[in-house]
């Protein structure tokens, strides 16, 4: 299988960072983002859009700012390292407290809520998913939407998205936490075009050379929006290459 593909249309948010401009002077000198920003998402019907948390908000607009037509025929590939989980912890704490669940919550706490809510406001029928991959749910996303493209999918738009944890799990985190969604809006490249790749690199999981500075999803943005050639993934092995153009 072909793994290169080409990125045609991206997106970001995070609290202070939201146009292009932005995105690129952060990736020369990223820092961490912070902040209780949430994007407007003035697109989505008023009545929809109270459903959503800030998580929800934030990868919805992104989805929306890269496939300003809806179309079927764009496969939908939905990530997010610990989906909405504010709103599962919260209902944890109601059934600590021997209160009774909320149907409506807990369809929107499932980790394929956000992508449905999504489809549900854009009239779309065609194929979605969610997937959650830990700190590499990036790649997880990426591999899905390659098999899509291998099976015949014109495009696949991938969204990346997470939020801050909860601090009563602080103590499990092995990555900086932060507010962000992005979206890749990917095709198959074309012979010779510039491209990026995904591929195991056979050498299998890798000491970190640091702490991280960032979370993982930010660091492929990163990357992404820079100009090094590759990007490896020490706890899996596998890497992120950047293809010249052949002339």
């Amino acid at each position: 299988m072909d793994n290169r593909f080409v990125v045609s249309q991206w997106a970001a948010f995070a609290p202070g960072l939201g146009t292009a401009a932005q995105w690129a002077d952060w990736a020369r000198a990223p820092w961490l983002p912070a902040g209780d920003d949430v994007p407007p998402l003035a697109e989505m019907p008023a009545m929809q859009r109270r459903r959503l948390e800030r998580l929800g908000r934030m990868a919805l607009q992104v989805a929306w700012q890269v496939q300003p037509e809806a179309s079927d025929e764009i496969p939908l590939v939905f990530a997010s390292r610990h989906g909405d989980i504010s709103r599962t912890f919260g209902m944890l704490q109601s059934l600590a407290r021997g209160e009774a669940l909320s149907p409506t919550h807990f369809g929107l706490s499932t980790h394929n809520a956000i992508v449905a809510q999504y489809s549900i406001a854009r009239g779309l029928g065609g194929n979605y998913l969610a997937v959650a991959g830990g700190r590499e749910s990036p790649e997880a996303a990426v591999t899905e939407a390659l098999g899509l493209l291998a099976d015949g999918a014109p495009e696949v738009l991938v969204v990346q998205s997470d939020d801050l944890v909860p601090a009563d799990y602080a103590g499990y985190q092995n990555e900086p936490q932060a507010a962000y969604a992005w979206a890749w809006r990917l095709r198959r490249a074309a012979p010779g075009e510039a491209a990026f790749s995904l591929s195991a690199s056979g050498s299998g999981p890798m000491p970190a050379s640091g702490p991280p500075r960032l979370p993982h999803g930010l660091e492929v943005l990163r990357w992404f929006l820079g100009d090094e050639p590759a990007l490896p993934c020490p706890q899996s092995g596998r890497r992120w290459d950047r293809h010249a153009a052949l002339a």
